[in-house]
């Protein structure tokens, strides 16, 4: 499915009875390339008839936040209590927002449950939705609020001097908010949760649902917000030092990252990846574990490698795929997403995916 495609069939999805003209004007497009993209979509199978009925297949629901990132990096060295000139630019954050993203990229059908305040960061937030097709419909405004924001100050030398952070609206994201969307959550093929989700939240999620869970901590400060929780879920994506965190286990080579493998499936956890940055990806279920090295690529910037790496084994779930291809995959969609200069790469997709992986293959 094309770009274009996924942003009509999301117009489609919030209004099953809107016209070929209006799909046109919110696209910016003629009525008769409307029609191509419904007779296109039509032809595969993801609408049918009049009243344009939906194909049912697995979706993907994340639950997490939404941020707007604003970064400024002063051209010399920065003078405290003073105006230093620089460069200031805006871009969407947030672990959650992130991950969806690149599902979307990966051609999953993904709707995010979050919170958005009142006010032109959530309307970037929708515009930024609709053009990528990720559903927002099961998310809420509250009013007054302010949407997720993260602001930071680096120096000339792009070392961080200062950074504050307003995500106080995701107090919202309450068990009763969840609790109202939990029947369409637990439809889901997959959930996906990250711990900036509030800990009672997250915990009563991961009690109540019925879906396969894939949990990301995010943080080491965060992280513990899962360990109550770990045996309800189906697959967890630390890093070294969150995996060390939730198992108490010291993480120098492969045989102390099994062992805490081992201690974090004996929670009854089904499957845990753990990221080992530049030393590649440990794997492990109950049957088996599997390590591989990183993929090569050009490193550009290795900010959104995290996000990129949680949205293959997404990915990779809802394709049916064992231990090591999930591992494999989360692996090259790493490596696709640090060639890129922003945190999401538009070079991602499910085909650049396998391509990489089958490259991997064939260098082991």
């Amino acid at each position: 499915m094309t770009q274009r495609e996924r942003q009509i069939l999301e117009w489609i999805r919030q209004d099953p009875m809107i016209s070929q003209q209006e799909l046109a004007e919110k696209a910016g497009i003629t009525r008769s390339s409307a029609a191509v993209h419904i007779s296109n979509l039509m032809k595969k199978g993801y609408i049918a008839g009049r009243g344009y009925l939906l194909r049912t297949e697995p979706y993907i629901v994340v639950v997490g936040g939404v941020n707007m990132d604003i970064g400024a990096v002063s051209h010399a060295p920065l003078v405290a209590r003073d105006s230093n000139p620089g460069k200031v630019t805006t871009s969407l954050g947030g672990v959650g927002r992130n991950i969806a993203h690149n599902l979307c990229l990966l051609g999953q059908q993904v709707s995010m449950v979050t919170v958005l305040g009142q006010d032109g960061f959530a309307q970037d937030v929708r515009d930024n939705a609709a053009a990528i097709g990720l559903d927002l419909s099961h998310s809420a405004v509250i009013p007054g609020g302010h949407t997720g924001t993260y602001l930071f100050i680096d120096d000339s030398d792009g070392d961080m001097a200062l950074a504050v952070n307003d995500m106080a609206i995701y107090d919202h994201i309450t068990p009763e908010f969840l609790r109202q969307r939990l029947e369409f959550i637990n439809r889901a093929g997959l959930v996906v949760v990250e711990t900036n989700v509030p800990e009672e939240s997250l915990q009563w999620l991961c009690q109540h649902c019925t879906a396969p869970i894939l949990a990301d901590p995010v943080s080491t400060i965060k992280a513990p917000r899962l360990k109550p929780v770990l045996g309800k879920l189906t697959a967890l994506k630390p890093n070294r030092m969150e995996a060390e965190s939730l198992s108490g286990v010291k993480i120098t080579d492969r045989a102390s990252a099994r062992r805490a493998a081992e201690k974090l499936l004996e929670t009854g956890l089904e499957r845990v990846f753990i990221s080992l940055g530049e030393e590649g990806v440990f794997a492990a279920d109950h049957q088996r574990d599997v390590w591989f090295p990183c993929c090569p690529a050009q490193m550009h910037s290795a900010t959104g490698a995290g996000d990129a790496f949680a949205a293959a084994l997404g990915w990779a779930f809802l394709e049916g795929k064992d231990l090591a291809d999930s591992a494999r995959a989360a692996n090259a969609a790493a490596a696709i997403a640090v060639e890129g200069e922003k945190t999401i790469n538009p070079a991602l997709s499910a085909d650049a995916v396998q391509q990489r992986m089958q490259e991997q293959e064939e260098r082991i």
